[in-house]
């Protein structure tokens, strides 16, 4: 079984991540594909997405989800949150029945050089650059995946990531938290983020009802 991370966080929160080793007849049996993809890989990573569900929670109902405007998967009935990620051959989920939930994962890969002026804000930029070189692809990495969470957390769409999702600094190690703030006109909502270095991944969640 390809099931590459799992982590029970409490009680009514889990979390997993799996390698697709799999083709599509496998998730076939037990996901429903509910909306039409034609790229065959990106297909895959739906369909394993989808799996983690009940592989974490048996009594998910998967046949009940549905898509907001914004592209957020959700359940009407609000019986369990939950979000999804992938990338490559790689597939995330956290499921919560008492807590909204965010979660990205992510290949560590050199274009968030690129990127960076575009979703870090100059104080994060300035953080990221007083680090040792050889350590701020990782940290822009975590970042990258924090800003992923804390936006799929929200799930209503239109937000800077740049000014809307702030992140403090924080030391870097294989896992640890980092202390975050969502701003939107007059809502703000201090975040703590779980982060997770794994091989070539990093791993980014978090768990908070909105106060």
């Amino acid at each position: 079984m390809p099931l590459f991370y799992q982590q029970n966080i409490n009680e009514t929160t889990r979390l997993a991540v799996w390698e697709i080793n799999e083709d599509e007849s496998f998730f076939d049996l037990s996901v429903p594909l509910q909306r039409h993809i034609t790229h065959p890989h990106k297909r895959l990573q739906h369909l394993a997405g989808r799996y983690l569900l009940p592989f974490l929670f048996p009594d998910f109902p998967t046949h009940e989800i549905e898509v907001a405007d914004t592209r957020k998967p959700f359940l009407r009935n609000e019986q369990y949150h939950f979000s999804i990620s992938h990338c490559s051959k790689y597939a995330a989920a956290i499921v919560s029945s008492t807590k909204r939930v965010g979660i990205d994962v992510e290949l560590i890969t050199p274009r968030l050089e690129k990127i960076k002026k575009k979703f870090l804000h100059p104080d994060e930029l300035r953080f990221v650059n007083s680090q040792l070189e050889s350590r701020q692809l990782n940290i822009l990495s975590v970042l990258w995946s924090a800003k992923e969470a804390m936006y799929k957390w929200y799930g209503a769409g239109e937000v800077d990531f740049s000014e809307m999702l702030k992140t403090f600094p924080f030391q870097l190690n294989n896992e640890g938290l980092i202390d975050a703030s969502f701003i939107k006109f007059d809502f703000q909502q201090k975040l703590t983020l779980h982060y997770k270095l794994m091989e070539e991944l990093t791993l980014v969640w978090v768990a908070s009802d909105i106060i």
